[in-house]
C-alpha cells in the first residue's frame, strides 16, 4: 500500500514523469486552461494570505518579440516556440489587498507591512512559493512547464512590469514538441537531505 493518498497516475503527472520542456507543439494554450490552473494554485499557502504573485501572460507576437531580446541566448528558441509564456512576478505593493484577503486582521497592512523593504522580502519569498504551485498547476492541466531564470531581470522589469513588481521567473507553457527533454539528471536521496534530531 502506498504511503501517499494521491493516485500513482497523478504522482507521475505532477512529479516523476514531469519534465522541463525545451520544445513545444503549436497547439494553443487557452484562457480557460489557464483559469483552471489558477483556480487550483490560488490555494497555495502564503504568510498572512498575502498572495503576492502576479502573472503577465505573453501571448501576442508583438509581446513575444519584446520579450525575446531579454532572454538568455540559449533560452530564446524555447520561448519563441512556446504557445504561451508567463512572466511570474512578486507584487511589492501586495499589502494594498490585505484588508480584503485577511478580513479578520485588516490592520496587518499597516502594522506589519508599512515598510517597503519588509514587503519586498516577504513578497519575494511568498510569490516564489506560489510560483512553485503554478508549475504544478500547469502540469495538472496536462501541459508542460518550462520555468527559467536565464533572462535579463532589469530588462524584463522595465519592459513588462514596473518598479512595484519584481520578476521571479519566466515559464514557457504548452504541449511538449519533438525532442523536448534533456536526459533526466540525478536527484539526491532522502537520507542525503534529511536530518532527524
Amino acid at each position: 500500500m502506498s504511503e501517499l493518498a494521491l493516485h500513482p497516475v497523478a504522482q507521475d503527472l505532477l512529479f516523476r514523469e514531469a519534465r522541463t520542456a525545451n520544445t513545444f507543439t503549436d497547439e494553443p494554450v487557452t484562457d480557460e486552461q489557464l483559469r483552471a490552473v489558477y483556480d487550483l494554485v490560488k490555494y497555495a499557502p502564503t504568510a498572512y494570505n498575502q498572495a503576492p504573485l502576479r502573472i503577465v501572460l505573453v501571448r501576442s507576437d508583438e509581446a513575444r518579440e519584446r520579450l525575446l531580446p531579454h532572454m538568455a541566448e540559449g533560452n530564446r528558441p524555447k520561448t519563441a516556440s512556446a504557445p504561451l509564456v508567463a512572466i511570474l512576478a512578486a507584487d511589492n505593493e501586495f499589502h494594498e489587498e490585505l484588508p480584503a484577503l485577511l478580513p479578520h486582521f485588516p490592520q496587518a497592512k499597516d502594522l506589519l507591512f508599512a515598510d517597503r523593504p519588509v514587503r519586498e522580502e516577504s513578497a519575494l519569498l511568498n510569490a516564489t512559493l506560489q510560483a512553485a504551485y503554478f508549475i504544478l498547476g500547469v502540469r495538472a492541466a496536462g501541459l508542460a512547464a518550462g520555468p527559467m531564470t536565464g533572462f535579463d531581470f532589469p530588462g524584463v522589469r522595465k519592459e513588462f512590469l514596473d518598479d512595484d513588481h519584481t520578476p521571479l521567473m519566466i515559464v514557457n507553457i504548452g504541449r511538449p514538441g519533438d525532442n523536448a527533454w534533456y536526459p533526466r539528471s540525478p536527484r539526491l536521496a532522502y537520507d542525503e537531505v534529511t536530518t532527524t534530531i
